[in-house]
């Protein structure tokens, strides 16, 4: 009995973890027929644009100052960071390399997707759970509309798309971070950054860094939208729903980039 207790609970755990898992990729193989429907069905029944550029907006133009705010630090953080360490070895010049290639393939869709977590992921949850609480939801399927294409398509679409963007607009401010401490305090020209900055990437690192941004995104969305059509209990399970959502999401998130970084290095990208 001692042994059986620990053992039942890590097999419980388990089995929510799967069912956790399996909910999701329902989820997602709904929303991806929803969106083949949506493109070929009949008026009334197609997939909502207005719907999808308002969210587009919210989920992606709102998020950009915070986004360029965040990559900037970070690139600047970077520069002051690594200067005293390559300066030891006379190359405070490959700083912009580093920065460049760790900005396009790593920081920039990773960071802004954890930014992108705790802006749209949480309110995205928080109103889809309130809709619940509410019979919102309900009423639409009363009213023989489907919840996932009013719903849930619009918020996966938006966000994966709008991801690719914010992640390009990360990337760019994460090296505007670095050129700025380099030129204004390490003594690096302006010129001799830019030149090593477009030397050392490759299309491959820009590639797969938009790659793993628009996984992102449509991990952020789908974790934000199952979590709240999952709501119960009134109020209180919607704070429970949008805590989950971003601690769940921002452990996802990295757990995927590991899976991602592996994959690209055992294929030598």
């Amino acid at each position: 009995m001692f042994l059986l207790r620990p053992i039942t609970a890590i097999g419980a755990r388990a089995l929510g973890l799967l069912e956790f898992v399996g909910g999701v990729g329902y989820l997602l193989a709904d929303t991806a027929g929803t969106v083949r429907r949506g493109l070929i069905a009949k008026r009334g029944r197609r997939m909502g644009w207005l719907s999808l550029w308002a969210q587009m907006v919210r989920v992606g133009v709102r998020s950009i100052p915070i986004v360029m705010l965040v990559l900037f630090c970070i690139g600047a953080i970077l520069s002051l960071q690594m200067s005293p360490i390559l300066k030891t070895y006379g190359a405070q010049s490959q700083v912009a390399r580093i920065i460049a290639v760790a900005t396009f393939r790593e920081l920039g869709p990773l960071v802004s997707a954890i930014v992108l977590t705790g802006f749209a992921g949480a309110s995205i949850a928080a109103e889809i759970g309130t809709m619940v609480v509410s019979e919102e939801v309900e009423a639409l399927e009363a009213q023989a509309i489907n919840p996932i294409r009013f719903l849930v398509l619009p918020r996966v679409l938006a966000t994966a798309v709008m991801m690719v963007c914010v992640a390009v607009v990360g990337d760019l401010l994460g090296v505007a971070g670095g050129l700025f401490v380099s030129h204004a305090f390490l003594g690096l020209s302006s010129e001799q950054y830019v030149r090593l900055t477009f030397e050392a990437p490759k299309v491959r690192d820009f590639v797969t860094g938009l790659i793993k941004a628009g996984v992102f995104g449509t991990l952020i969305s789908a974790l934000a939208c199952y979590l709240g059509l999952g709501v119960t209990g009134g109020a209180q399970g919607v704070g429970v729903a949008t805590t989950r959502t971003v601690v769940l999401t921002i452990v996802a998130l990295i757990t995927v980039d590991l899976m991602f970084t592996g994959v690209f290095y055992y294929f030598g990208w």
